[in-house]
């Protein structure tokens, strides 16, 4: 359940956009959490892809939970993703800053998904609000 409330609120800062056309007084918690934005997405993007570590090292749950596995594969990718476009002036200045070749991959890398990242947000927090759900559905039966 944690997991999901997180994706959820990774969602939420990764689409400011979405949420100040709802409720426009949410400028000011943005604001405080925008000096923060890259080390935000540097943490998500590594427990997403240590998700997506575990959903393929943990294949056998395809047998017995395939609805679990590929909700937890979903919301890694998703985080990792989200957690990757928030992340990046981060990431490019710690892990990046010595190699051009690498630098110029991941500029691309970053160019393919930056025009994607409104949906990522809108699925992140479809996908979170499921595993929200999908938690207590398991607890319960």
């Amino acid at each position: 359940m944690i997991y999901g409330i997180t994706l959820i609120l990774l969602s939420i800062i990764a689409v400011p956009s979405l949420i100040l056309s709802r409720k426009p007084n949410a400028a000011e918690l943005l604001e405080k959490v925008a000096p923060f934005q890259g080390w935000i997405g540097l943490v998500f993007c590594f427990f997403g892809i240590w998700g997506i570590l575990q959903a393929v090292l943990n294949l056998g749950w395809l047998t017995s939970a395939p609805i679990w596995w590929a909700t937890l594969l979903a919301g890694s990718v998703v985080q990792a993703g989200l957690g990757f476009m928030l992340g990046y002036p981060l990431i490019s200045k710690l892990f990046l800053s010595n190699s051009v070749t690498a630098r110029e991959k991941v500029e691309r890398l970053r160019a393919r998904v930056a025009p994607q990242q409104g949906r990522l947000g809108v699925v992140g927090i479809l996908v979170g609000a499921w595993m929200v759900i999908a938690s207590f559905i398991v607890v319960v039966a």
